[in-house]
């Protein structure tokens, strides 16, 4: 009896903490595997978001070469060319194929913006040098009314609005580096 009384002694305790650790062990287990459940579920939603954001990036860089192939027809032909001219003629033809092709550049590097190519610091800095040429401001001047129609918070507004701004600083400013002119977006 005293035999049996000192293995009980000697077991009991040790298969209760074995007992313990087991359970301890199992909870902490099935909490793991929660918290990779919700991990996962985190995943899978930002794996569906990543994949319509590509997508839609192809969707913008297949519009912007459609409306270069369109544009590079009027170009080349001033029978099309008048289809875009919103000058009621007004402009000499060679004049509205610059302004079309302007138009090109800063859809372009709106573009490269928009799908994440370059910053709003990059684009603001490459603006910033295209705004040097005279034929893109006169452009951009002649194309103002077109930009009061765009929806106000839309990315294009917004960008419209920050080259706005930074001819004004342009305007403004009484140094010859043009490549220090109006503070960068944050």
């Amino acid at each position: 009896m005293t035999t049996q009384k000192a293995w009980v002694r000697g077991v009991g305790p040790a298969a209760a903490a074995g007992l313990a650790l087991t359970v301890g062990a199992l909870g902490a287990l099935l909490n793991q595997q929660h918290q990779l459940k919700k991990l996962r579920m985190r995943l899978d939603r930002f794996e569906e978001k990543d994949r319509g954001e590509p997508q839609r990036h192809v969707d913008l860089a297949n519009q912007q070469r459609l409306q270069w192939e369109l544009l590079s027809k009027a170009m080349e032909d001033p029978t099309l060319a008048a289809v875009l001219d919103t000058s009621e003629g007004s402009l000499p033809h060679a004049k509205h194929r610059q302004f079309l092709f302007a138009n090109a550049l800063y859809t372009n590097a709106l573009l490269a913006y928009r799908i994440g190519n370059v910053s709003r610091v990059e684009l603001f800095g490459h603006l910033r040098g295209t705004l040097q040429n005279p034929i893109f401001r006169e452009y951009w001047e002649v194309t103002r009314d077109a930009r009061a129609s765009l929806e106000e918070n839309s990315v294009e507004a917004q960008v419209g609005r920050m080259v706005d701004h930074l001819i004004h600083d342009l305007d403004e400013s009484d140094t010859e580096e043009w490549w220090v002119v109006g503070t960068p977006p944050e």
